[in-house]
């Protein structure tokens, strides 16, 4: 592989494994995104989704490969993208000439591909990497419900094959062996097709600790990966999904280089993995509520605490408003232009880091008034980011009782000696607030923010 080919592909970094390399640059991912069956929902336009993606900024997104799909009733989701419309649903199987599917059409054969499916999966990856966003492919994920499985093509019910005469918990356990080879090949024939692309990663399985999912099969599909991608050009990142909220990570399965959270409110779990030297991602959340707030002052936290990467649930993305306007839904979480807006301001504020030398510093901040939520990183004696926010519970009953207007926040951090200028920053448009310079005292240096409304960010540079 050329430098140049090799830029093309998202690596971690060299010299600072918590974060990204790609195009040449330190890299982190931030994301708003569908409900991940933008290649698999038939009536979804992935063009006009992207547009809107790299309108604001944003570069990361979560697709589903077809292997699982949703019903309509699943979950609450307003016109879930995950659940398509009867006869336009698309997976990486063929269908046969026997009637029978779950929802109308025909029933698949799992020995065969379907060509219509890999080429729109490959416009979806050329149009991702036209507008800079980062896919995180995800393979499988457990049926939470019997109806999901009941709509699955590696259901008996629904192939010519006679696989999957089984119930959803043992569907990935490696008790089948026909099912397993099913689930190798396909996996197998998705590696070769997407290796030619850079912007992308590899999930192994979605929430697999919501189901029957065992570390030996997660072990079995990385395995598979990895084997099959020795044999070609490129070789891509694979990531796991370890836990809702908080889990410390104590044997990390072999060749798995991301780390993947989900409802990370507080954002602890980065600190308790940070010693693995590896990206540690929250890569869904949502359920919280439809308000911006809760979903701006999530991604922020986690990425002030050393997160590599970020992304919401955004239900103003369905079939028909792929430029997600569409808001009148009764989704269980959020999602609005201008939400995007803000996680644009959070990608701005990050890319002007020196992320290559930050590192989490919970441990320098000393004191904060009034009661406010901060997160710090830096390079000690060279730079300095933090954010403050008033503190929200996971999912408040009532929002406005936690929200306070024109505070005004005195901040003790213990910096390295020295002269700095403070640059306060709006996190609703990215303006500044206010700029001063000041000394460091090494028993504490006195912040004080200028008024501002529920959350706010800074800056501190050393002046040379």
């Amino acid at each position: 592989m050329t430098r140049r080919q090799s830029e093309r592909v998202l690596r971690l970094h060299p010299e600072n494994a918590h974060y990204f390399l790609w195009r040449g640059r330190p890299t982190v991912l931030i994301g708003s995104g569908e409900h991940y069956g933008a290649v698999l929902n038939l009536d979804f336009d992935f063009e006009r989704y992207f547009a809107e993606l790299g309108r604001h900024g944003l570069n990361h997104t979560r697709t589903f490969s077809g292997i699982y799909r949703e019903v309509p009733s699943s979950f609450g989701i307003t016109r879930n993208t995950l659940a398509p419309r009867p006869n336009r649903y698309i997976c990486p199987w063929a269908r046969s000439d026997e009637p029978g599917y779950y929802d109308g059409g025909n029933k698949f054969d799992l020995t065969r591909w379907d060509a219509r499916y890999f080429r729109r999966l490959k416009r979806f990856m050329r149009a991702a990497e036209r507008h800079g966003v980062i896919v995180e492919f995800n393979l499988f994920c457990p049926f939470y419900k019997d109806d999901m499985w009941l709509a699955c093509p590696m259901n008996a019910r629904n192939n010519v094959n006679g696989i999957g005469a089984c119930p959803r918990d043992e569907v990935y356990t490696l008790q089948h062996r026909d099912l397993t080879e099913v689930q190798k090949a396909v996996t197998r024939k998705l590696v070769r097709e997407l290796n030619e692309f850079g912007n992308f990663y590899f999930e192994v399985c979605n929430e697999p600790y919501a189901g029957t999912v065992t570390e030996r099969w997660q072990q079995t599909i990385v395995d598979t990966i990895v084997a099959e991608e020795s044999r070609l050009p490129q070789q891509h990142l694979i990531s796991v999904n370890v836990a809702n909220g908080r889990k410390r990570i104590v044997c990390p399965p072999h060749h798995v280089s991301i780390f993947n959270f989900h409802y990370c409110v507080p954002p602890d779990t980065v600190g308790l993995n940070y010693h693995l030297d590896r990206p540690i991602g929250e890569n869904e959340t949502g359920f919280r509520g439809k308000a911006d707030i809760l979903y701006r002052t999530e991604g922020w936290a986690f990425m002030l605490s050393g997160g590599a990467l970020y992304s919401n649930l955004d239900y103003s993305f369905v079939a028909g408003h792929e430029d997600g306007s569409f808001l009148d839904y009764a989704s269980p979480g959020g999602g609005s232009p201008a939400l995007r807006q803000q996680l644009g301001v959070l990608k701005r504020f990050m890319d002007a880091l020196d992320l290559v030398h930050l590192r989490p510093l919970p441990e320098a901040i000393v004191q904060v008034r009034p009661g406010l939520n901060a997160y710090l990183m830096g390079n000690p004696g060279t730079s300095y980011a933090g954010y403050l926010h008033v503190p929200l519970p996971f999912r408040p009953k009532k929002l406005q009782t936690h929200l306070r207007r024109n505070i005004r926040a005195e901040v003790w951090l213990a910096l390295a000696p020295g002269r700095y200028r403070l640059q306060w920053v709006n996190v609703l448009d990215g303006s500044r607030l206010g700029q001063t310079r000041l000394d460091a005292d090494p028993a504490g240096t006195r912040l004080e923010s200028p008024p501002f409304d529920n959350d706010i960010a800074f800056r501190l540079d050393r002046i040379r």
